[in-house]
């Protein structure tokens, strides 16, 4: 991850179309060795998540060139990179392991991370989650206390419990959720360990029952629709 973290950075410095094509070779090759260790990654998640079984790269990963039409940036260019796997792949609404390489000070997340679970669920999706949070949210609680090394983080958490949901209930922060989601913040020497792909399928591994819990309530939404 070396190679691909100094052009991220160099690339932050320097996100223009005449810099990039000068360096579009040496992209091409970081982006395909991206792309085998995604491979593997998804091969290693299918050993513990049968659900994700048969995904490649390609249905996981994303482009590196931005959609800059209807945004006030015009940077052509991501400053990062990324993988999602869930299953059906990237595009599908459950819940999955997103994999992100981002230098700090690049302006994104402003750091490497791992992350599982939904972010930014359709409507209906998330009033599910709610649902099964408030009628049986003891599982949902002991999944979030076994992901050890990971923290539920939403920063658009809503301040009240939404309509339709009690108070006072157990689990009240849980219903205020609006992006279900666990994170793990990396150092860089997380992603520069010989031991990356072992040590990031352990840390995925301890957030099963949570992807488990929230993918149960994204598949009653989608039998209800």
């Amino acid at each position: 991850m070396k190679e691909l973290i100094e052009f991220l950075r160099a690339v932050n410095e320097n996100n223009n179309r005449l810099w990039f094509e000068e360096h579009r070779a040496e992209f091409k090759v970081i982006n395909d060795d991206f792309n085998r260790f995604v491979d593997q990654l998804i091969a290693g998640i299918a050993e513990f998540d049968p659900s994700v079984s048969g995904l490649t790269a390609k249905d996981c990963t994303y482009r590196f060139y931005r959609d800059t039409r209807f945004s006030p940036n015009k940077m052509p260019y991501k400053t990062h990179m990324g993988a999602y796997i869930c299953p059906k792949g990237k595009k599908a609404p459950y819940a999955g392991y997103y994999f992100h390489v981002e230098p700090k000070g690049n302006g994104f997340l402003d750091g490497h991370q791992l992350d599982s679970g939904l972010y930014c669920p359709e409507p209906a999706i998330l009033k599910s989650i709610r649902e099964e949070i408030s009628l049986n949210g003891d599982p949902f609680h002991a999944a979030v206390v076994a992901a050890t090394g990971f923290v539920l983080e939403d920063d658009q958490q809503l301040k009240k419990v939404p309509r339709g949901f009690p108070a006072d209930h157990k689990y009240a922060d849980y219903l205020k959720l609006k992006n279900p989601c666990l994170c793990k913040h990396l150092d860089e020497a997380f992603l520069l360990s010989p031991n990356l792909l072992e040590n990031t399928l352990d840390a995925y591994r301890k957030t099963v029952p949570f992807i488990t819990v929230l993918n149960q309530a994204v598949e009653y939404a989608i039998e209800n629709d």
